[in-house]
């Protein structure tokens, strides 16, 4: 990856917030993103999860779901676990399928093949593999 998925959660999150993507569960948000940027251990992994379950209430709150993406990757790094690299990729080919055309050519949309490419790759699944859709702009052959 080119780009730093911590400082684009911040980003994402900051995004989210000023497109009043999060409603009635901003202020929650916030807090429990504080814990999870500053603590570690199971105050962390708990606050990861609680975000999560917010995503899960805001499906439509694009900024925010970009967000997580990014959070599974730093709770990757922090526990290498097949469970959050799973997460990750489910999450990531949501996004692409959901949001696609809103991304088609931005920033967003690189960072987030080149998130779901790691995500793979942590899973053992080749990129060949990977779903072509979501590929149109890889190598397509000859010299």
């Amino acid at each position: 990856m080119n780009f730093d998925p911590a400082i684009a959660a911040q980003q994402a999150l900051q995004q989210a917030k000023e497109c009043s993507e999060l409603g009635k569960f901003a202020e929650d948000i916030l807090e429990t993103e504080e814990i999870f940027s500053t603590d570690q251990g199971p105050e962390a992994k708990a606050a990861y999860e609680t975000l999560q379950e917010f995503g899960e209430q805001l499906p439509q709150a694009k900024w925010f779901q970009e967000f997580l993406i990014y959070i599974t990757w730093q709770q990757v790094t922090e526990g290498p676990l097949a469970r959050y690299f799973q997460q990750g990729l489910d999450a990531s080919d949501r996004f692409l399928e959901q949001f696609c055309k809103e991304i088609e050519g931005t920033p967003t949309r690189q960072h987030i093949l080149a998130i779901r490419e790691s995500f793979q790759g942590g899973l053992g699944i080749e990129t060949q593999d990977a779903i072509p859709e979501h590929e149109e702009d890889a190598f397509q052959g000859g010299d």
